[in-house]
């Protein structure tokens, strides 16, 4: 009976002491979480300023703490360049960037692409611009914790915290493949930056889902990997050059009886691009892109999706076989493709 205390004792004994150990590691970790959100937040906010917007530099300088016309930009060179969107800036208007250490700048346009609702604006300033550090953003996972910082509002430069919640995303755009995230974004907040636990650029917080104008847990980044490809175009050439693989026409076709388009039939093309120099000819079927079917909306998608010198992959059937041939096309900075 004794010996039968005594083990039901170091029995309660052991799970206190399993409940202790999980309570010091729990502990410890929050710390360490809320550490390194800490750590996250300072590491990336110097890199972000408010962009005020206005057709008239002096009313923009005198008013500019109440004005409407506000978003947020992240630094992304030494040199003063700043990527932020496009909606933001008003044609052929003045531009004041806020930073972080109290001081006001005038910016200018390098180059905006309303398409993917990316600009890059510039300023010259005394003191140093530290540009954010950038995460790779085709590694984010659902699930994944980030922070969105910006200017809501304007009352001044703030940081919320969600996750990733949805990768892919169209909401407006296919092209673009946005981040969702239900860290908090109003208004202000737009063109700002969404970083990862390490304090690394992911998106650039571009829109929200909303029937109020604010937030309802449903916002949207530009991937950091889209936006530095646009900012480098957009700084280089002052604008999006478009991918070309050349002229050509397509009309689509089935190639089964399950009454679905699942093939395009090239009926035009011209005498000269990779897809000549591949030796694709008139006559000749598309019938995968990019590992997908040989769709109009997929061969759109690749040539948006893809900048001058990368590879879209088309499997091409000749019209009289039924061998696949599956070509890397490198496409070319040009844009001419047949009306």
């Amino acid at each position: 009976m004794q010996k039968e205390r005594n083990i039901n004792s170091n029995k309660v004994i052991y799970i206190l002491l399993l409940i202790v150990i999980a309570l010091i590691a729990l502990l410890q970790f929050s710390g360490e979480n809320d550490n390194k959100f800490v750590t996250a937040s300072e590491k990336a906010i110097t890199s972000v300023v408010t962009i005020y917007t206005s057709n008239n530099t002096n009313t923009l300088r005198s008013q500019y703490s109440n004005s409407k016309n506000i978003g947020s930009g992240v630094i992304i060179s030494d040199e003063g360049h700043i990527v932020t969107n496009s909606h933001l800036l008003i044609p052929n208007g003045k531009i004041l960037i806020g930073h972080t250490n109290g001081e006001m700048s005038e910016g200018v346009m390098v180059g905006q692409d309303n398409d993917s609702d990316i600009a890059v604006i510039k300023t010259d300033v005394a003191f140093k611009m530290l540009p954010i550090e950038v995460g790779n953003s085709s590694e984010v996972r659902i699930g994944d914790q980030v922070l969105a910082i910006g200017n809501p509002y304007n009352i001044g430069l703030s940081v919320t915290s969600g996750i990733i919640s949805a990768t892919g995303r169209d909401y407006g755009n296919p092209y673009l493949e946005l981040i969702q995230t239900d860290a908090a974004i109003n208004p202000g907040n737009s063109g700002g930056a969404l970083i990862n636990e390490e304090g690394y650029l992911v998106g650039i917080n571009t829109k929200i889902y909303s029937q109020t104008g604010s937030y309802e847990g449903l916002g949207f980044a530009i991937p950091s990997e889209k936006v530095f490809q646009i900012a480098s175009e957009l700084i280089k050439y002052g604008k999006v050059r478009n991918a070309w693989i050349g002229n050509f026409r397509v009309r689509p076709i089935r190639l089964s009886d399950n009454n679905q388009f699942t093939a395009l039939e090239i009926i035009e093309i011209g005498d000269k691009g990779p897809l000549i120099e591949a030796g694709v000819t008139e006559g000749d079927l598309i019938t995968g892109i990019n590992g997908g079917l040989g769709s109009w909306n997929n061969l759109t998608q690749a040539l948006k999706l893809a900048f001058p010198g990368d590879i879209i992959d088309l499997e091409i059937m000749n019209g009289e076989e039924s061998d696949k041939l599956l070509l890397s096309i490198k496409t070319e900075p040009i844009n001419q493709a047949i009306e």
